[in-house]
């Protein structure tokens, strides 16, 4: 059952949506979950993958390989990682590109925007109640 009024339920229109989507959205639909430890760090569960992340496939063939990412390949949605190639039949190596959601990801490279990212998709529930605009005892003392 269609859940908004707003969004197109047709497979035509979605894979037009997808495939015809600026730089800005794939950046979004790029994106890949955390490993165990990053998710309990950071407590975020996927973020954007961007270059010099480091790594490791969970599907396919290369499967348990772990990498730093080469490129991001937007147009194509797929990343580059360093060490996965293959042999083309006249003996040239290419990258090999893998979806960023077969990957997950095991050290972030973090700046400024990453870090800020990071904090904005807290899910952590305390550090809301530092950003309310009343505390505890405020709202007590009114009554």
């Amino acid at each position: 059952m269609k859940q908004s009024a707003l969004v197109s339920s047709s497979r035509r229109k979605s894979r037009r949506a997808h495939f015809q989507a600026p730089s800005s959205e794939r950046r979004v639909r790029m994106s890949a979950p955390l490993s165990a430890e990053l998710r309990k760090k950071y407590n975020v569960r996927a973020v954007p993958i961007r270059k010099d992340d480091v790594v490791t496939v969970v599907r396919g063939t290369f499967k348990k390989r772990e990498g730093k990412v080469i490129t991001c390949f937007r147009k194509k949605y797929v990343i580059h990682i360093e060490r996965l190639t293959r042999e083309k039949a006249n003996g040239a190596t290419v990258p090999v590109g893998i979806h960023p959601s077969k990957v997950q990801i095991t050290k972030l490279k973090i700046n400024g925007d990453r870090q800020a990212l990071l904090d904005r998709k807290n899910r952590d529930k305390s550090t809301d109640a530092t950003k309310a605009k009343f505390s505890e005892a405020e709202v007590n003392d009114v009554d």
